[in-house]
């Protein structure tokens, strides 16, 4: 990809460049949506499918979602001038669109006496590793001593996460302490409502809405300005660069006056009416596995099943989530990144939904894990009661716990 932007760069910004005065600023040259149908509604969605009992209304939101999940984005449309890639599904795509992929981002820092420092003034702590010209290309720092990779997380069932209640997910908090783990909400304040809410969404419960997670990634990711986040990156902070370089006007998507609605909606209804992935079906060894799952203590994080709470979206109405997570953070001792981000310490991470987890190896945040078995034993913290009773495990328990996790 370095090489593709590298090439954009010297297609579309030739010769030296120059800093524009403010005047010739454009604005975005943002894509029309275009005339579509909607298409047949599915009872038994396959992986990449809309959340079965939508209305045509729905699947016509969730298709032009879709669309702009695969759009392109452009120089024109204000792609840059840093960023990590050009569309939502570069990064989202194994083994469908809103899946996962073998890209990492990078997160820096400086640790000091246990004290995380983002290095915001230097452009932390996201690495942004593209640019639209070599010229801004973003570095890591010399005065990082943190850096960890992360690997694109998928997206499936993400409304049904989004829909579950603020209070069941601190009441989870409040369960009796077993193994010595003691997970905690996330409250954070969610930047599209200005409220304090429970994080949920990415590895440190670092949103609480689909809508905020997506302007988060238009900026961060794409470097397209929006109304929650109207300010560019400066290439490791250098307000200098981003003047030469920041050609189109800001917020480049722009919301509709009417409907307040802008690309960043469009693309946030694709995530939330999205289906989550339907596990096989449970054969003799995976119903043993799942027993062994439970007995041996993963269930205590990985939990089975949460519920959703009042929705508009009949699809989201008091809906089982089997997504295998608790939604909170948990010190995972030498398994965190090193990297504090919202409410999350650098130790701390979210539990990692399991529905799914057959389409999403390599394993673990970073993907040091190249099987599920290898991801088992390199939990640790409040992780590692669990890990070593796991390693006890006489080998046909072993297999069938892994054959059951296999078919989520």
């Amino acid at each position: 990809m370095l090489v593709a932007a590298t090439a954009l760069a010297q297609t579309e910004s030739p010769g030296t460049p120059t800093a524009p005065p403010v005047q010739n600023q454009a604005p975005a040259q943002r894509p029309a949506p275009p005339q579509r149908k909607s298409p047949q509604q599915n009872p038994a969605p396959k992986l990449g499918d809309a959340l079965p009992g939508l209305t045509a209304a729905e699947l016509d939101r969730f298709t032009a979602g879709k669309e702009e999940f695969l759009n392109v984005e452009t120089i024109a449309s204000g792609l840059g001038p840093i960023f990590n890639n050009v569309s939502c599904v570069a990064c989202h795509s194994t083994p469908v669109a809103g899946g996962t992929s073998q890209i990492f981002v990078t997160r820096f820092g400086r640790t000091i006496n246990g004290i995380f420092d983002p290095l915001e003034s230097l452009g932390g702590s996201l690495l942004q590793d593209h640019a639209i010209d070599p010229a801004c290309q973003e570095v890591i720092p010399p005065e990082a001593n943190t850096i960890a990779h992360r690997q694109t997380p998928p997206l499936f069932g993400l409304g049904l996460i989004e829909a579950i209640p603020d209070e069941a997910i601190k009441s989870l908090a409040l369960r009796p302490a077993v193994d010595g783990i003691t997970g905690h909400a996330a409250i954070i304040t969610d930047v599209t409502t200005g409220a304090e809410r429970v994080g949920r969404l990415g590895i440190k419960c670092q949103h609480a809405t689909i809508l905020g997670f997506s302007g988060d990634a238009y900026l961060n990711e794409m470097g397209i300005t929006n109304r929650f986040f109207p300010h560019e990156n400066a290439p490791n902070g250098n307000a200098a660069l981003l003047a030469m370089f920041d050609t189109t006007l800001d917020p480049e998507d722009v919301a509709d006056p009417i409907t307040n609605r802008s690309d960043i909606d469009t693309v946030a209804d694709f995530q939330r009416l999205l289906a989550p992935a339907q596990p096989l079906p449970f054969t003799p060894a995976a119903l043993a596995g799942q027993r062994v799952f439970n007995d041996i203590g993963c269930a205590h994080c990985h939990l089975p099943q949460l519920m959703t709470g009042p929705s508009t979206v009949a699809a989201l109405n008091h809906k089982p989530v089997n997504l295998y997570s608790d939604l909170l953070l948990h010190d995972m001792g030498t398994l965190g990144d090193g990297i504090a981000q919202s409410a999350a310490t650098a130790r701390e991470m979210r539990t990692t939904p399991l529905w799914g987890l057959r389409f999403t190896a390599p394993y673990l945040h970073d993907g040091r894990a190249l099987t599920i078995d290898a991801a088992i034993r390199a939990h640790d913290g409040q992780g590692k009661a669990a890990r070593d009773r796991y390693a006890r495990l006489r080998p046909e328990d072993s297999r069938a716990l892994l054959e059951f996790l296999g078919s989520l």
